[in-house]
């Protein structure tokens, strides 16, 4: 994208400026999800299409200070459509939907793909509606003892969810200074196998608290501290 570019927008970004009634030449931001937004002015407006001509680049974003991947066993249902959604609105940089062993939903194959394709327009959608000008990027499913063998060193704190005793308390969050890696259950969590696991590749324990949280709710509410620490 540059000044002065003819852009033909997507769907689903014409059906907002449908339903805003912009004309050919009102103005709006539009962004490419590589940071900050440029101007932009309708040129065009069709049923199913809007042509726009771009103007001046206008820096600046609104990620968290502390960039967050998110790798959890999927939700069932229409829960990892709300999480997916939710952590784009609080800021998450990355989602990785993982199968664990107490795992509801299984996807494989061309079912995974378009589930992930899905989750990754839900997070485009979601991005745009809270003004953030960078999208999370939605990794493929994978299942947790791969990616475990996979994941390599990174930069930054690894943390694993857990109820167990040495686990440290959800403050740890606030203190973060760098990249995080969170991993978190699905329904009924990790099994003993699979904390171990995590572990032996350098993640953390970290309690939120005493309160058992649903496999949709903990990685919102880490992520929730997270952008506390800001």
């Amino acid at each position: 994208m540059h000044e002065g570019a003819e852009l033909t927008l997507p769907p689903h970004s014409t059906r907002h400026i449908q339903v805003l009634r912009l004309q050919p030449g009102d103005g709006l931001t539009v962004f490419n999800g590589e940071g900050g937004e440029w101007d932009a002015t309708v040129t065009r407006m069709g049923r199913q299409d809007v042509d726009l001509r771009i103007g001046a680049h206008q820096p600046g974003d609104c990620e968290l200070a502390c960039p967050v991947t998110i790798a959890l066993g999927m939700p069932a249902n229409e829960r990892m459509d709300a999480l997916v959604e939710k952590a784009t609105e609080l800021g998450v940089a990355a989602i990785q939907p993982l199968m664990c062993a107490r795992s509801v939903l299984k996807l494989s194959g061309d079912r995974a793909e378009k589930r992930r394709a899905h989750w990754q327009a839900v997070a485009v959608a979601a991005a745009e509606q809270s003004g953030r000008t960078r999208v999370p990027t939605v990794a493929p499913i994978l299942a947790l003892d791969r990616w475990l063998a996979d994941v390599g060193p990174t930069t930054g704190a690894r943390h694993v969810l857990s109820f167990a005793a040495d686990a440290a308390g959800p403050a740890t969050l606030l203190q973060a200074r760098g990249p995080v890696l969170l991993l978190s259950g699905p329904e009924g969590g990790l099994d003993p196998r699979e904390e171990a696991l995590a572990r032996q590749a350098g993640f953390a324990p970290l309690s939120l608290g005493p309160r058992v949280l649903r496999a949709d709710t903990a990685p919102l509410a880490a992520l929730s501290l997270l952008g506390l620490a800001d």
